[in-house]
């Protein structure tokens, strides 16, 4: 029961991108169409799954039996960059349309400070294997849910007539808003 309270907190109640604003420059960025959303969020969602799996074995088995935790940072990184040069390589190859779609967005989810976070976050709440798998799946089902559903509302917004103060920039804001408060009605659901 408790694998599945930590996985329905971290896509629910505890999203990165609309509890936490980790990883708002690609929720931006990409969110504008359907395609695009869905593919990088699957892309985040398998370098989250496999940053927290590879993290938590440097960090128990490495990092803290040599007493060396002052290197997190570093390794973590360096573990984030090569799963996100894997994944572009893959999506190069095999789905060069993907690959276009998501253009520099990809090479950013190095960057992307939800990744990190997600690595850090699992350390400080002490999880164990099996534990920090499913944060880091679920960590990246919240992620991709949350970019689904604005690339669903822009879609449909770039159909309506907004008012000028309010194209752009502004509206997709203001979305983002309102998504972080309808998640927020999820915190009574998950004890966190």
């Amino acid at each position: 029961m408790e694998l599945f309270f930590i996985f329905v907190a971290i896509v629910l109640t505890q999203n990165f991108v609309l509890h936490f604003f980790l990883g708002i420059c690609p929720f931006l960025g990409v969110s504008d169409e359907m395609e695009g959303a869905f593919g990088m969020g699957i892309a985040t969602t398998f370098v989250m799954t496999l940053t927290a799996i590879i993290t938590w074995n440097i960090n128990t088995f490495i990092l803290k039996a040599f007493n060396v935790e002052f290197l997190e940072y570093v390794s973590f990184i360096l573990v984030i960059a090569s799963l996100v040069q894997l994944v572009e390589m893959f999506l190069k190859k095999y789905l060069p349309e993907l690959y276009e779609t998501l253009g520099i967005y990809l090479p950013l989810i190095t960057t992307n400070c939800a990744v990190l976070g997600l690595a850090l976050f699992m350390v400080l709440r002490e999880y164990n294997f099996v534990e920090s798998a499913i944060f880091g799946f679920g960590a990246g089902v919240g992620f991709t849910l949350a970019l689904v559903i604005m690339a669903g509302i822009r879609g449909e917004l770039n159909e309506e007539d907004i008012p000028k103060p309010f194209r752009g920039t502004a509206i997709t804001l203001l979305v983002a808003g309102l998504l972080a408060l309808a998640f927020m009605g999820f915190s009574g659901l998950v004890p966190t």
